[in-house]
């Protein structure tokens, strides 16, 4: 099986980050005409090298559905700038002053701290300031008589954060001015409040708000059904290098090398999609996919993290048990491998960069296909003090790790494709073993296990060997309106609802665990849904996730069973 990885030295990094910056020069925001340039500049360099894309236009007006989500507004910034404590900054700067889907307009006043909900009750004429949970306190500061909105990010330095409000035709609530400011100038705007001063600003917003903008959904494919799909999302702003022209770069050095690679022998083909984040994934799911066709999804999301990067790890966020398959530890073995430089005094391989492989956790595109049945995995790059800011250029990325992840992906994937069933079959079995062994360390692993058997037992069928086995489904509920579920959802769902919705799901490892719940409950009893979970997690809310599904009942979003 290491003869994959040998194979992957035709991946080159050099061609990957030369691709970053170029796409780190499109100002790629949902619902913008940059992102449609961005697809645009990625379909020609597609056929270049051959390959047949097609570029579908599905539309953000603020009012159309996929899934689970309402599309934005169609939106372009044109410039604007903020100006307090003798300071100015301006999209001349970075174009991310001008806040994601803001509406454009001047606001001239004093500045106020929102720290608390009294807070609001003095936000009349003002502009105010807020440092978390950005969406509701930009609709708060509307309500409150508010005349602007700053915001800032913790963690973020002397960088503006990139900070999107994603509005909708829903949301004609949504008048004022909204602009982003680096923590730094924050801090001395806080600083300065608390001693008692008065700090005055004025902020300017000019943007653009059209009836619709396209929806671009990027799709190739090499080669013959069933395939790999490799997918990567190609929004973010400028520059947006880790996240995430590297997974949209590195996407299209993927297709380069199987375009030529691909032969008729092959088990797999493989297919290539560019979306804008969830909401092209939901697009191409809900009108333009058979999933019949895949057998995995491999999602590409900031793939080239750096030392700069607050000691950014590699991370493989494996399958969910529900959807247990042997990609996760094809992926997790070739990371491992590539990741090797040098050895320690014993002769033993030593890491090029810290890499761990994870539960499956929430946060891309690769939760949509997990949802409808077919397993995704995602490799990252975690933590990155860059993160949704314009300090994510492209001079800060690693082509070390670039290569990491590069090869790896591609060494999986030749693998899968070209492996002898017997050598399959063996790795299956071992890493089967590896993965149940890792849980029983801690926990009773009865359920776990038939998962883990049905997985394998789907992976046999793919990869031409005889593994696992499957047991009969006894559900406990119907998902009947699948998708990543929001507050925004379920108060399109029962306005009423959506509060508590949001109150219960504060913590990202609840989210995940309940959408894993979900899936698990499509499959299994109640009791065994939860027992699995834990099995899964360790620790988990049940009384927290029963009322989250109570609420998605009463929502209309599942039916229980029984």
């Amino acid at each position: 099986m290491r003869r994959f990885l040998n194979d992957a030295k035709v991946f080159d990094s050099n061609r990957v980050l030369r691709y970053i910056a170029e796409i780190g020069q499109f100002h790629r925001i949902q619902g913008s005409k940059d992102l449609v340039e961005a697809a645009r500049f990625i379909e020609k360099e597609l056929e270049k090298y051959g390959l047949n894309p097609k570029l579908y236009g599905e539309t953000y007006d603020g009012k159309t559905e996929y899934l689970t989500f309402k599309s934005p507004v169609a939106w372009d910034p044109v410039e604007g700038s903020v100006e307090v404590l003798g300071e100015r900054l301006d999209t001349f700067i970075s174009p991310l002053v001008i806040m994601a889907h803001s509406p454009r307009g001047e606001a001239e006043g004093e500045v106020l701290h929102i720290t608390g909900d009294s807070d609001w009750d003095n936000a009349d004429g003002k502009i105010v300031l807020v440092g978390e949970d950005w969406r509701n306190a930009y609709r708060k500061a509307n309500e409150s008589g508010a005349v602007g909105f700053m915001a800032y990010r913790r963690g973020t330095g002397e960088h503006v954060p990139y900070i999107g409000l994603f509005l909708t035709k829903d949301d004609g609530w949504a008048r004022i001015p909204a602009v982003a400011v680096p923590e730094t100038l924050a801090g001395r705007i806080i600083g300065k409040l608390s001693s008692g001063e008065r700090v005055k600003a004025r902020i300017e917003v000019g943007a653009e708000i059209h009836k619709h903008q396209t929806l671009p959904v990027l799709y190739a494919e090499v080669g013959e059904p069933p395939f790999i799909l490799f997918t990567a999302h190609l929004c973010h702003p400028k520059p947006g290098a880790n996240d995430n022209a590297s997974g949209s770069a590195m996407l299209l050095e993927l297709a380069r090398i199987l375009g030529n690679l691909w032969g008729d022998s092959d088990r797999f083909g493989f297919a290539f999609l560019w979306i804008p984040e969830y909401y092209g994934t939901a697009a191409f799911i809900e009108r333009h996919a058979d999933l019949s066709k895949y057998y995995t999804v491999i999602n590409l999301d900031m793939v080239a993290g750096s030392s700069d990067r607050s000691g950014s790890t590699i991370m493989l966020v494996r399958t969910p048990l529900s959807r247990f398959s042997v990609v996760s530890g094809l992926l997790e073995y070739y990371l491992g491998l590539a990741n090797r430089r040098g050895s320690d005094l014993a002769g033993n391989p030593l890491p090029r960069a810290p890499f761990r492989a994870y539960p499956y956790e929430m946060g891309s595109d690769h939760d949509l296909f997990n949802f409808f049945g077919v397993p995704a995995v995602m490799p990252i790059t975690w933590p990155d003090r860059f993160y949704h800011s314009s300090g994510d250029t492209v001079d800060k990325v690693s082509g070390e790790v670039v290569s990491i992840i590069g090869r790896a992906v591609l060494a999986a994937s030749l693998a899968l494709s070209r492996a002898t069933p017997g050598e399959l079959k063996r790795f299956a079995r071992g890493y089967s073993m590896k993965y149940l062994g890792e849980l029983a360390m801690e926990l009773e692993t009865g359920v776990a296990e038939r998962l883990v058997m049905r997985g394998v037992a789907r992976d046999s069928r793919f990869l031409g060997f005889k593994l696992g086995y499957g047991f009969d489904d006894r559900p406990w509920l119907e998902w009947r309106e699948k998708g990543v579920l929001s507050a925004e959802f379920i108060r399109r769902k029962k306005e009423g609802l959506a509060g508590e919705y949001e109150r219960l799901t504060r913590e990202a490892k609840v989210r995940t665990q309940l959408h894993e719940l979900l899936m698990l409950g499509e499959m299994l009893p109640r009791e065994e849904a939860f027992k699995v979970l834990g099995e899964e997690y360790g620790e988990v809310d049940r009384e927290k996730l029963g009322r989250l599904v109570e609420v998605l009942e009463n929502a209309g979003v599942i039916s229980v069973l029984g």
